[in-house]
């Protein structure tokens, strides 16, 4: 059975940093493609970054770029995600989730048949 557990959420203040952490379980973790996916109630669903498994290359979403990194420890089965210079619009539940860059034409809650349970970041002064 494929676990996905997150952790690291916190409340912070804009510009400030947080790291997410998600240890896997259940899967091959050093050749699986993981990502990460936030969802607030005002935007939905946002895919945030991806890491793949064999290349260990990444993506990022537009409105992360430059101040978000994705890396993964396959020594501990864990992909984290370092968030800096966050701001308000940055507030979500963050879920990491199996997959990497899947399909956009496919609503993001269909993309991905693995998800953890979240955590919550909240910016705000």
């Amino acid at each position: 059975e494929v676990r996905l557990v997150e952790s690291g959420g916190d409340s912070v203040q804009p510009g400030g940093s947080l790291t997410l952490s998600c240890v896997a379980s259940g899967l091959a973790f050093s050749d699986s493609d993981l990502s990460w996916v936030r969802q607030t109630p005002k935007k939905g669903l946002e895919w945030v970054a991806s890491i793949y498994g064999y290349t260990g290359h990444t993506y990022y979403g537009d409105s992360v770029r430059g101040r978000f990194t994705i890396s993964r420890d396959n020594a501990k089965n864990t992909v984290y995600l370092r968030m800096g210079s966050l701001k308000p619009d940055d507030s979500a539940v963050y879920y990491c989730v199996k997959g990497g860059l899947e399909s956009p034409t496919v609503p993001i809650r269909d993309r991905y048949n693995y998800w953890g349970q979240g955590t919550q970041v909240i910016v705000s002064s």
